[in-house]
């Protein structure tokens, strides 16, 4: 094995376990790098955090992305293909790692490795949150330590051999992006194609909330970010009305409502969305809210005020039928169960 210092970065100390193959790749910007990592703490059992080999997914990243975990793009520009080298890093390359490791466990579990819908306010607002949703991490952020990391390079690609996801994208890319994502989601909403695009207007508030955690909260940028952040995500609730999932419909309006309560259309959506589960007090209240915030929708609301009716006759008439089912099946007479009917014949003969 080989153990040095990696030269030119402080707080960086590396140990080849297993030589690469051929030359150096060449890391410029775009190259987009895929590894294999394991996270180990600095302890005497050197406890593992994180192991993308156990999951199965190997990571990925595009060199000049701004990565959070930045040192990785440094580690990883130091090996060759095929190549497998443990890095002691010190705490100031490691205070990212919590928030990165809660994306890729996410990942791992199937679910958005980004809660989009909830407004961040960037590196400065992440520590106002109480958890990450795993104690390690949430130990790990409150008090950063040094870390381990053991990476393997399976693949390098120049930013021409592979098709760039929006992931991959620069912050510039990102940006003209969106409109065209935006574009296409409209256009399948308006040819009933609800779903596919849901995921058109996600992507496109992916690559803004990217961004955005990048710009200082509440300030010019920052504010033209969330306002183009606001239109998708109220387009992609009107699909999921579509979609039925109405309870969905509340949690992503509600979350609007909370960081910007003068959002007349993000009360409309969810007073629909409390219509369709029979929340006839909350679809009441939203719907004034909408007409406080723009009386020219009294029409509409009344429109709603209407199914709302609507919908709670047929509620009264579907718990009305309920409760006469209910009533018929406990009116019948009850049959012994074979178990009490062979006791009360036993019983006969004993006592006859």
């Amino acid at each position: 094995m080989e153990d040095a210092l990696l030269l030119g970065v402080e707080g960086v100390k590396k140990t080849i376990l297993h030589g690469g193959t051929s030359e150096l790749p060449k890391f410029i910007t775009g190259t987009k790098v895929t590894f294999h990592f394991r996270t180990q703490l600095c302890n005497d059992e050197r406890t593992v955090l994180d192991d993308s080999k156990k999951v199965g997914i190997p990571m990925e990243l595009v060199i000049g992305n701004m990565f959070k975990m930045e040192v990785w793009e440094t580690l990883l520009s130091s090996m060759r293909i095929g190549e497998v080298a443990e890095f002691w890093c010190d705490i100031i390359h490691t205070g990212m790692y919590p928030i990165v490791a809660k994306s890729l466990r996410r990942i791992a579990e199937g679910k958005d490795p980004v809660d989009w819908h909830i407004h961040t306010c960037g590196i400065a607002n992440m520590f106002a949150y109480h958890t990450l949703g795993y104690e390690d991490l949430d130990e790990l952020q409150k008090e950063p330590q040094p870390l381990y990391f053991v990476l393997e390079l399976l693949k390098v690609e120049q930013p021409s051999e592979y098709n760039r996801e929006s992931w991959a994208l620069n912050d510039e890319e990102r940006l003209k992006a969106v409109p065209v994502l935006h574009g296409q989601g409209n256009k399948l909403y308006k040819m009933g194609r609800y779903e596919e695009a849901t995921l058109k207007y996600k992507e496109a508030i992916i690559c803004i909330k990217n961004v955005q955690t990048k710009e200082k909260s509440w300030e010019a940028p920052w504010l033209k970010l969330e306002k183009m952040a606001l239109t998708l995500t109220l387009n992609y609730c009107q699909c999921l009305l579509r979609m039925e999932e109405y309870y969905e419909v509340i949690e992503h309006t509600s979350d609007i409502i909370n960081q910007h309560p003068g959002v007349m259309k993000a009360f409309y959506l969810r007073g629909k969305a409390h219509v369709e589960v029979w929340n006839e007090e909350e679809a009441k209240r939203d719907f004034e809210k909408v007409l406080e915030l723009d009386p020219g929708m009294k029409k509409a609301v009344r429109k709603e005020l209407a199914v709302l009716n609507m919908r709670m006759e047929e509620k009264k008439e579907e718990d009305k039928l309920k409760y006469k089912g209910m009533l018929a099946h406990t009116d019948a007479p009850l049959a012994f169960p074979p178990k009490e009917m062979d006791i009360r014949v036993t019983l006969h003969h004993l006592f006859k």
